[in-house]
This record gives structure tokens, C-alpha cells and sequence, in this order.
């Protein structure tokens, strides 16, 4: 199938390289906003965990006693409805504003304009150059660093699961998941690796140094998503190990669930069923008897989902059967993050 495709990659990539000169060299192709933009991109399609990062840097920031605004296409909305990313910035971030316009220029302006701000987030902003950026984070997920890898294999090193697998090489949409060519890095100010704690060292060097290749000396850091709470329907908060010993199901929706799976599997000490549905999924109240239906097979009590899954799900959960409850996660930074800290201060500080 991928050589079949190859012609339409090539077709792709032409049409790449053209937008890329043009935001490169003529001058006006890109706007600035009169406010601070920190963009979180990547090069894939699929998750590569862009949602956590934003919420984190916008944390940093308002630690800092920054107001940011986060500016977001909306991918997928429903008619009528809330795109997921949205509705999750809004469960964690409830104070921030969150500019929904696949026009991210004129979405700076509503931000400057309607909202009490002072920077912006930009969500998924690697290929909208149109708006000027003055922080650049591209994240790449260690496990599948070009979307296109071989048949995973699992090995065990102290404990953990850890996956290995040789790369099959770059290849661009529609051929492979690239949503622009490799060398594209070089633009990027800061690169993550994500779920840097489900590989082996040796991988993790392998695709550090691949990595570097394409985008040259710019700081790498390390990033694992570790689980954070259990949130309750009545609002309580529990420690994530409360699922110990229980016996549980899990759904979720997401472009790459196995970190769910892993967490829920350390977390209750066993193997469970994980229920899942495509990304994105807008569930039904016919899908919520469906989860409630094998829930009662599998004898559990309770059904734990993602927070993407989770403002979709809960309004339509009943009160009686398996209970439904949602695992937080936080984002850790390794390696160079106080580099990142003193780029995303100065990126700020320097246009206000």
C-alpha cells in the first residue's frame, strides 16, 4: 500500500516545500501578534501528547503571574458541539481563556482585544505559520518518533514494560504519518520526547541523536506522563493508587491508548479489559450502555477513563450501575527543563 501511495507523498512533499519557502522568504507571509506566542506542535498525525504540555507551560505561566489565553483550531468539532482538546482545557484550566478559530492570526486578535491577557498558547501550531511564534516546542513521541515503526516487540527491565523496535524510516502523509518532512525540526526552539520512559536507553540515545540529526543542537528533554489522581463524579480527588487490588475496566478514545493500558494495569496490580474506540470518539447514550453492559460482564465496579474521554462521558454516565471515574495525569519534564523554563520566561518577558 505505501508504494502506492508514494507518488501522492511525493505530490505532498512538493507541496510542503513550496509553503515552507514561502513563510521562510517573503516577507509579510507571517503576522505577528501584539502578545507573547509559545507554539506546541509536532510532526505526526496522532497523539503525541500536545494536550498535557499545554496545560503545563500554561500552569508555568500563571505561576509566574502571566494571564495566558490558549488559541486552538478546534480538530474534529462536532456540529454544534465542543472539540475534546477544548473541553479538556477547559476541566483544567477553568479560568483561561481558550480561543477556538482555525484562524490563528485572528484568533491573537480576539485574545488581545476580548480577553485580559498577556501570551498565548498556541495548541498544534507546528504548521500554521502564519502566525509568528516566539517559543517553538515540537514534541515527538520516542515510541513511534515518524508514525511509521515496525511490529513493536515488549521486553521487561526492572519491572516495567519497555518497547523496542527498529524505525521503517520517515514517509510522508499519505504514505506515512509525517505531516512534513524530518528536516522541518531545524525550525523548532525546543524538542520533547515523549513517553521517554516506555523505551529501552539504547532506543532512547538512538532517537535522540536522529533526532539532533534533523533539527541540530537544540535542547532535547525527556517527558513521561505519570498518573496523578482519581477524580470522582461528586467532584472528590483520590491518590491514583486507590485502584489497587480493585478489579476495574477502562475506556478511552485517544490516538495512542497503550500508556493508558499500562498505567491501569501497574495501578490495579493485574490485567483488565480496555475498552476502545476511535479517536475523537463522540459517544452515544447507546455507547454508554454498551461500556455499562460489558463493565457487568467483567464483574467491575468501576470504569476508568482519560480526560479526553471523560467531558464526553460523564454527562451522559447514570447513577446506577459501575461507576464511572477519571484518571488525571501530570506531564514530567526531564533533562534540560530548566533550559525550557528560561526560554518560555524569556519568549514572555522579552515582548512585554
Amino acid at each position: 500500500m505505501r508504494r502506492l501511495l508514494s507518488p501522492f507523498a511525493l505530490l505532498y512533499r512538493g507541496v510542503i516545500g513550496a509553503r515552507n519557502l514561502y513563510y521562510d522568504h517573503v516577507p509579510g507571509a507571517t503576522h505577528h501578534a501584539d502578545l507573547p506566542v509559545v507554539s506546541v506542535g509536532n510532526l505526526t498525525v496522532g497523539g503525541t501528547g500536545k494536550t498535557p504540555l499545554v496545560i503545563a507551560l500554561v500552569q508555568k505561566l500563571q505561576a509566574s503571574d502571566h494571564r495566558p489565553a490558549i488559541l486552538t483550531r478546534g480538530y474534529k468539532t462536532p456540529p454544534g458541539g465542543t472539540a475534546d482538546e477544548v473541553l479538556e482545557f477547559h476541566e483544567a484550566l477553568p479560568s483561561v481563556p481558550v480561543i477556538v478559530n482555525p484562524d490563528r492570526v485572528a484568533g491573537a486578535a480576539e485574545a488581545r482585544q476580548q480577553h485580559n491577557v498577556d501570551c498565548l498558547v498556541l495548541d498544534d501550531g507546528f504548521q500554521h505559520r502564519r502566525l509568528a511564534r516566539d517559543l517553538d516546542i515540537v514534541l515527538i513521541d520516542a515510541l513511534y518518533p515518524w508514525g511509521s515503526f515496525s511490529q513493536p516487540a515488549w521486553k521487561a527491565r526492572d519491572g516495567i514494560p519497555h518497547h523496542v523496535c527498529t524505525s521503517s524510516g520517515p514517509h510522508l502523509l499519505p504514505a506515512g504519518h509525517l505531516r512534513e518532512p524530518p528536516g522541518s525540526l531545524r525550525r523548532a526552539d525546543v524538542l520533547v520526547l515523549t513517553r521517554a520512559d516506555l523505551v529501552a536507553r539504547a532506543h532512547l540515545a538512538c532517537v535522540t541523536d536522529e533526532v539532533q540529526h534533523y533539527a541540530g543542537e537544540k535542547p532535547v528533554l525527556n517527558a513521561v506522563v505519570e498518573p496523578d489522581a482519581l477524580v470522582y463524579r461528586d467532584g472528590r480527588r483520590a491518590p491514583p493508587a486507590e485502584l489497587a487490588g480493585r478489579h476495574v475496566v477502562g475506556v478511552c478514545g485517544i490516538g495512542n491508548p497503550e500508556q493508558f493500558h499500562l498505567f491501569l494495569r501497574g495501578l490495579a496490580g493485574h490485567e483488565h479489559p480496555t475498552f476502545g474506540y476511535a479517536d475523537h470518539c463522540q459517544y452515544s447514550p447507546a455507547n454508554v450502555r454498551e461500556i455499562q453492559r460489558r463493565a457487568a460482564t467483567e464483574k467491575a465496579d468501576l470504569v476508568v477513563t482519560t480526560r479526553k474521554d471523560w467531558v464526553k462521558l460523564a454527562p451522559l454516565w447514570p447513577d446506577s450501575g459501575p461507576g464511572l471515574v477519571r484518571l488525571d495525569v501530570r506531564l514530567e519534564l526531564g533533562g534540560a527543563v530548566n533550559e525550557l523554563d528560561a526560554r518560555l520566561r524569556q519568549a514572555v518577558e522579552k515582548r512585554l
